[in-house]
């Protein structure tokens, strides 16, 4: 009996210890769930550069969140996906993922990543899996089509109807140097498949501008609505992200802030 006491104080010891053990285990992924969201990284579309989300950055980095532009080659689909998630493995934390015009195929599947909370999608383009950018574009077209393509494979925005067609609601002095300093996208890059689409499985964000004439405003509901996303109908062209930042910054805070 004297032998048998000692076993059975030491089981219960190993007991309390993997007990603590597990405990200690349990406590961070519960933690990690509720961590908040204070890195937005954000895609601009084609045609454009990150600039324009200055202001946006601005309200944004003010409420405290870290926020990184991912800049895109927009030389193939993939090229920009690896780009986006160089950017998304370089953040500590969770991540709101926040895309533009093309730039919602690209973070629908750079979206894939396990730290990446959820998807904003701005006057954007919501391609599901085997469908490209041309394709979901031609079946309902925009109000007017400006993209005119190149003999080595891109495409870029007509200077003169950049404007009008683009960026109705900003000053012509700002949309007439955005239309001499485009970045070229290429017909490849609208004619991939894409392979992923995020949106089928995390919180998902919509602006809907309403007096987009590069993007049909129906196509975007469309889209939007077959994705589930909660939607946002803003008074603004393609650019609604320089014409109307404060909204459009409110709706990625909403995003990081859902519980």
């Amino acid at each position: 009996m004297k032998a048998i006491r000692p076993l059975a104080t030491a089981m219960a010891l190993a007991a309390s210890a993997i007990s603590a053990i597990s405990a200690m285990t349990t406590i961070p992924a519960a933690h990690a769930a509720t961590e908040p969201v204070k890195n937005i990284v954000i895609v601009s579309g084609s045609f454009v550069d990150g600039s324009g989300w200055r202001v946006i950055h601005d309200i944004l980095t003010q409420k405290g969140y870290k926020v990184t532009v991912a800049a895109q080659p927009h030389t193939s689909l993939d090229d920009d996906v690896a780009a986006t998630r160089e950017i998304l493995d370089q953040q500590v934390g969770p991540v709101v993922l926040v895309g533009h015009s093309s730039g919602g195929a690209v973070i629908s599947a750079a979206g894939e990543r396990a730290k990446v909370k959820a998807l904003v999608y701005v006057s954007a383009l919501l391609p599901d899996v085997g469908e490209s950018l041309a394709q979901v574009i031609g079946s309902k077209p925009a109000p007017s089509n400006s993209v005119r393509p190149t003999q080595d494979g891109h495409l870029f925005v007509d200077p003169a109807r950049f404007h009008d067609d683009v960026g109705a609601d900003l000053p012509e002095n700002r949309t007439n140097y955005m239309a001499i300093s485009q970045v070229p996208a290429t017909v490849a890059t609208f004619n991939t498949q894409i392979w992923a689409a995020a949106w089928h499985h995390k919180p998902s964000y919509a602006i809907l501008s309403t007096e987009d004439r590069a993007l049909s405003p129906d196509l975007q509901r469309w889209m939007y609505q077959r994705a589930g996303a909660k939607v946002t109908e803003v008074k603004a062209s393609h650019l609604a992200y320089i014409s109307q930042p404060d909204q459009v910054a409110k709706v990625i805070d909403d995003a990081a802030n859902a519980r």
